[in-house]
């Protein structure tokens, strides 16, 4: 059933612009536009989930009961309609006629539009195996999947959780904080294989172990077998043996959702191909966030994506000639007690200078690159207060000549290693 849409008053003397997708990365763009030009559009939003905006990367504090869904809500329905905005939540667009520009959507509309930015975002991974599709096979993506976790953990016993990755330990975490026995199931031999070096995974697996949470290393799960009544009662792994277990939830990556791209025409490859203001080859489609494919890139994170929302708002308005540049990124991991860092290149950066520092009674490990005198990367785990100056560092890429042997001790130390060196501690 349709939910009936925010109604405004209109002069019909406005240009028509619609958004497919509540997501962060379009509503940041919308958010950027009223900011700048708040009166140059007619604005209507599609929305498939039953929710104003909300904030995706807060959803793991949700499932481990530190926060609530209002928590996490970026903008309820209010903010819409504060803002003269037609907001047809709940609703999917299904096609894009791009000759009479229109787009349609499950709610048996036709949403008629001068620009349209699609902001689709990125579908959870499933693995193809045996019983993917079984009772209590889940994702971890939308506030619905959250709420069906917290209802299976209060009468479920043992969760696997297939990824190792960033969502996967989130997860993890938060299903081991409603009770259940948790076993993450991961295809290689560490944990953030695509984030941290081997030393600052192995320091994170030791960490969550000591809160619980089990661990099957180097795995391929080959199927997953159900019982009578079609649940979940036993993973299978490749090598013969298998795990008891009645919930399975895959954190196995996500994927562009270009769907509704690609059957509507325009190029895709493996997301959205937009050029340097997010334009898409139809001038007057504009795309943004996770569904898109700029200069060969696909994109994961909240800052690259926010950084498009401010360019492709820019061309919208027609108030200068913004463009997307690429840039080094950052990833960060917060689960209760546990901090990790990293950014740039940290592993095998060629011709690069590899820094180390390992407090073993504190827990506190560090990792920097050098390059051409210039901090190419950093890995940190345990104490991550210098992530952030690293992380300029490594963008801005400057010449950290002066300060190369202090480095790794920090932002503070570097400082007073201009004023007094001798009291600096050696770096092992």
């Amino acid at each position: 059933m349709s939910t009936t849409p925010t109604a405004f008053n209109t002069q019909g003397s406005k240009p028509k612009l619609v958004f497919v997708g509540n997501g962060m990365a379009g509503t940041r763009t919308l958010e950027e536009l009223l900011a700048i030009h708040s009166e140059k559009y007619e604005i209507s939003v599609i929305g498939e989930e039953n929710f104003g905006n909300y904030n995706r990367i807060m959803l793991s504090p949700v499932l481990a009961g530190e926060k609530t869904i209002d928590n996490i809500m970026l903008n309820d329905e209010a903010w819409y309609r504060q803002n003269n905005i037609t907001f047809y939540k709940g609703e999917r667009a299904i096609r894009i006629d791009r000759n009479k520009r229109r787009v349609m959507t499950t709610g048996n509309r036709e949403i008629p539009y001068d620009r349209l930015v699609l902001a689709t975002g990125s579908v959870p991974v499933r693995i193809p195996v045996p019983g993917h599709d079984l009772k209590n096979v889940l994702t971890f993506r939308h506030i619905n999947d959250v709420n069906t976790m917290l209802e299976l953990s209060g009468r479920k016993q043992h969760a696997a959780v297939i990824g190792g990755g960033l969502l996967g330990l989130e997860a993890a975490n938060g299903l081991r904080k409603q009770g259940m026995k948790v076993t993450v199931v991961h295809a290689f031999d560490s944990l953030l294989n695509r984030q941290l070096d081997k030393t600052a995974a192995r320091l994170l697996q030791q960490s969550l172990e000591e809160k619980g949470i089990e661990f099957v290393m180097g795995a391929m799960t080959a199927a997953i077998e159900g019982n009578e009544q079609g649940e979940v009662e036993r993973l299978q792994f490749k090598d013969g043996t298998h795990l008891d277990v009645d919930m399975v939830v895959m954190a196995t990556g996500v994927k562009p959702n270009i769907e509704l791209a690609k059957n509507s025409g325009l190029q895709c490859d493996r997301g959205i191909l937009v050029n340097d203001v997010l334009q898409t080859f139809d001038p007057a489609i504009y795309a943004v966030g996770e569904c898109i494919q700029h200069r060969g890139q696909l994109f994961g994170l909240v800052a690259p994506t926010y950084e498009q929302a401010r360019v492709c708002a820019n061309h919208l308005a027609e108030m200068g000639i913004a463009r997307y540049i690429q840039t080094a990124q950052a990833t960060q991991l917060k689960i209760t007690g546990i901090h990790a860092f990293s950014a740039g290149v940290f592993d095998n950066a060629e011709g690069g200078e590899e820094i180390t520092f390992f407090d073993q009674a504190m827990g506190h490990y560090k990792k920097l690159v050098i390059k051409d005198n210039t901090l190419v990367g950093a890995v940190l785990y345990g104490d991550t207060q210098d992530g952030g100056w690293f992380f300029e560092l490594i963008q801005q890429q400057t010449d950290i000549s002066a300060i190369r042997d202090q480095l790794i001790f920090g932002k503070d130390f570097c400082t007073g290693a201009q004023q007094d060196p001798e009291h600096l501690p050696e770096a092992a």
